[in-house]
C-alpha cells in the first residue's frame, strides 16, 4: 500500500539571477543612500582604477567599491587602518551574490578631508626632501624682471604692482593670470610657472593670492603647483593668503612671504634706502681719501725740505773747499796757482755735480715711490688702468671664478666711467 504526499499546489522555483536581482532592489529599495563609518582594510587598487576594500568594526565587515572616476576626485589617500565614514547605496553583485556597499564619497573621521590630503601630501613631499633648505636658491640682488602669477582682479596684484613701483619704478614685471580657486586652479597656475620660465625673461616669480579659507587656498596646496615650483628654472615666492596661511607651496618654493607686499619687498630692494646707502658710502671714501692725499702731501713737503737742506748743505761744502784752495793757490806762483785753481775747481765741481746727482735720484726715487702709493689709493686708479668691476645681477655678489658662472646668467659691469649689463654666452 502506497502512502501519497497531500497536494499543495505547486511551488514557485526562483532562477538564481532572479532572485539574486530581487534581493538587490529589496536592499537598495529598503536602505537607499546610507552613511557607514568603520575602519578600511584589505585596501587593493588593480589596474582598472578601481578601489576595493573592506570596512569593518569589531564584530562585523562589509565589502566596499569606489569606481575609478569617484577614486579620482578624492582629495586624500586611502590607506589600510584609516577611519573614515562612507556614503553609498547598499546592493548585491549578482555575478557572485556578494553584498556590497557602492561607495560615491569618503570624509576621514576627525581630520577634514582637506586637512588629511595636506598632511598626507605635505608628509610625501618632505620625504622627497622637495622643503630641504639646501636645494633652496637665493634671490637675484636686482632682478630686471619679475613674474607673476595670480589673478588679475584680485587685491594681491594691485598690492604688488603698487609695492613693485615704489621701491624700483621701471622694473620689468610679467603678469601670467590665472584662476586662484575653484576646480582646475591648480591646473592654470602650475601652467602659468612652466610659461614664465619658457618665456625666459624673468628673473624671479612670485605665486600668490590674498588670504581665504583652507578650501580657498586649496590649488595652492595640490602637487601639480608644488612639482612646477620645483621643476622651475628660476627662483620662486609663495606669497599666498595672510601671515597665518600656509600651503604645500609655501613649503617648495625657494622662498615664503606672509603676504604678496612682503613678497614684492623681498624680491626687490629699496631703490631710495639703496641710494642714501651709496651717497654715506661715497662720503666715506671721499673722506677717507682726503686723508690719505693730506698725508702724503705733508710727506712729500716734508721730503723737500730735507732735499733743499741736503742741497745747501752740499753748496756751503764746495765753497768751504773752494776758499780753501784759493788760500793755497795765493801761495804760488800766479800762473801755477791758476792752473792748480782751475784743476781744484773742477774737481770740486764734478763733485758736487755727482753729489748733487745722487742725492738728486734717491729723492726723485723717494717722491716716485710714495706718488706711486699715492695713486694706488685711488679708488677709481684700478679701473682707469682697464679693468671692470663684475658682479652677478640675480644676488649682486661680485664674481671672482669664471667657474661660478653659468650660460645665460645676466652679470652687471662697473667700469671707470660707466656701468653695464651682459650675458654669459659660454665657456670658451
Amino acid at each position: 500500500m502506497q502512502t501519497r504526499l497531500p497536494s499543495v499546489g505547486t511551488p514557485h522555483v526562483f532562477s538564481v539571477t532572479e532572485l539574486a536581482n530581487q534581493i538587490r532592489s529589496a536592499l537598495e529599495n529598503r536602505f537607499g543612500i546610507v552613511w557607514v563609518g568603520g575602519e578600511i582594510s584589505n585596501l587593493r587598487r588593480p589596474s582598472s582604477g578601481h578601489v576595493y576594500f573592506t570596512l569593518k568594526d569589531e564584530q562585523s565587515q562589509l565589502a566596499a567599491v569606489m569606481f575609478r572616476r569617484t577614486a579620482q576626485l578624492l582629495p586624500f589617500e586611502l590607506v589600510d587602518g584609516a577611519e573614515v565614514m562612507a556614503r553609498g547605496r547598499v546592493s548585491l553583485y549578482p555575478a557572485r551574490g556578494d553584498l556590497q556597499l557602492y561607495v560615491d564619497a569618503v570624509e576621514p573621521r576627525g581630520l577634514g578631508a582637506l586637512q588629511l590630503a595636506f598632511e598626507q601630501l605635505k608628509a610625501r613631499l618632505a620625504a622627497e626632501g622637495l622643503f630641504a633648505a639646501e636645494r633652496k636658491r637665493a634671490l637675484p640682488f636686482w632682478p630686471c624682471c619679475v613674474g607673476v602669477v595670480t589673478a588679475l582682479g584680485g587685491a594681491a596684484i594691485h598690492d604688488i604692482l603698487v609695492t613693485l613701483g615704489r621701491r624700483a619704478p621701471g622694473i620689468g614685471v610679467r603678469i601670467r593670470p590665472v584662476r586662484v580657486q575653484g576646480v582646475g586652479a591648480g591646473a592654470e597656475i602650475a601652467a602659468a610657472i612652466e610659461d614664465l620660465n619658457a618665456y625666459g625673461g624673468v628673473d624671479v616669480i612670485i605665486v600668490g593670492r590674498g588670504g581665504g579659507s583652507l578650501e580657498d587656498l586649496w590649488p595652492f596646496n595640490e602637487e601639480g603647483v608644488a612639482r612646477a615650483i620645483v621643476r622651475s628654472i628660476v627662483p620662486v615666492v609663495s606669497a599666498v593668503g595672510h601671515e597665518i596661511d600656509f600651503t604645500i607651496a609655501d613649503f617648495v618654493a625657494d622662498a615664503r612671504a606672509p603676504t604678496p607686499t612682503a613678497a614684492a619687498q623681498m624680491v626687490v630692494p629699496d631703490r631710495g634706502a639703496l641710494t642714501t646707502q651709496m651717497t654715506a658710502a661715497l662720503a666715506v671714501l671721499r673722506r677717507t681719501a682726503t686723508r690719505r692725499l693730506r698725508d702724503e702731501r705733508l710727506l712729500l713737503d716734508g721730503l723737500e725740505r730735507r732735499l733743499a737742506a741736503a742741497i745747501a748743505e752740499r753748496l756751503r761744502a764746495a765753497r768751504a773747499s773752494v776758499r780753501e784752495i784759493t788760500r793755497g793757490l795765493a801761495q804760488l806762483a800766479p800762473r801755477r796757482r791758476l792752473d792748480v785753481l782751475r784743476e781744484r775747481f773742477a774737481a770740486a765741481h764734478r763733485r758736487l755735480a755727482l753729489g748733487m746727482r745722487a742725492v738728486l735720484e734717491r729723492r726723485r726715487s723717494v717722491l716716485a715711490g710714495s706718488a706711486g702709493r699715492l695713486d694706488s689709493l685711488s679708488p677709481l686708479a684700478v679701473l682707469d688702468r682697464g679693468y671692470a668691476l663684475v658682479w652677478r645681477d640675480r644676488d649682486g655678489r661680485l664674481v671672482r671664478d669664471a667657474a661660478e658662472l653659468a650660460r645665460g646668467e645676466r652679470l652687471r659691469l662697473r667700469f671707470a666711467r660707466g656701468e653695464t649689463r651682459a650675458t654669459v654666452d659660454g665657456d670658451d
